[in-house]
């Protein structure tokens, strides 16, 4: 009895701990990595003097809270947020319907994996760049998402790293489709 009370306990612990890395750590580390880039972005526009690219983006990402930290990142460049998915399977209906130019892609989700609803999204659709912006970080998970169609992996503690990425895929995916 004491030991049950005792696993009982930890797993009630171990909940608690991940609700507040949730909740409190990680928009924090988000919003603190955000600060950080706009301080580099500011110096990396002294040095480029091109207007932001208007863009439409689907952020599909079971975190509300995440959904919105981004969405005010994505808003500082002047893109629109056209759609958000709080899970795969909405996700992929989104991209059908709101054809977007670039999609954010959580890897863990309730119905299905990020890596599942980039396989589904391209092969709809394989000119959209899809970024996976995740917590997770799994060895071997580059080849997985290469092979599904993610074109770019954004860990969400280096957050500030979301817009150049962004930047870099689309652009990739407009000289693409200009040449085709």
């Amino acid at each position: 009895m004491g030991y049950s009370l005792a696993a009982s306990g930890s797993s009630t612990f171990s909940y608690m701990n991940l609700m507040i890395v949730l909740t409190i750590v990680l928009p924090t580390v988000v919003a603190i990595a955000y600060c950080i880039y706009l301080l580099k972005g500011a110096e990396r526009e002294d040095l480029v003097h091109m207007e932001p690219q208007a863009l439409r983006i689907l952020v599909v990402d079971d975190s509300e809270t995440t959904r919105r930290v981004v969405g005010t990142i994505l808003r500082s460049r002047h893109w629109t947020i056209c759609g958000e998915a709080e899970d795969g399977q909405s996700g992929v209906k989104k991209f059908h319907q709101l054809k977007p130019d670039v999609v954010l892609l959580d890897l863990a989700m309730p119905d299905m994996t990020g890596i599942e609803t980039a396989q589904q999204m391209s092969a709809a659709d394989p000119t959209v760049p899809l970024i996976l912006f995740t917590i997770l970080e799994i060895e071997g998970i580059e080849n997985a998402a290469r092979r599904a169609g993610i074109r770019a992996i954004v860990p969400k503690s280096e957050a500030w790293n979301l817009i150049p990425n962004i930047e870099r895929v689309a652009d990739e995916a407009n000289r693409h489709n200009a040449i085709n």
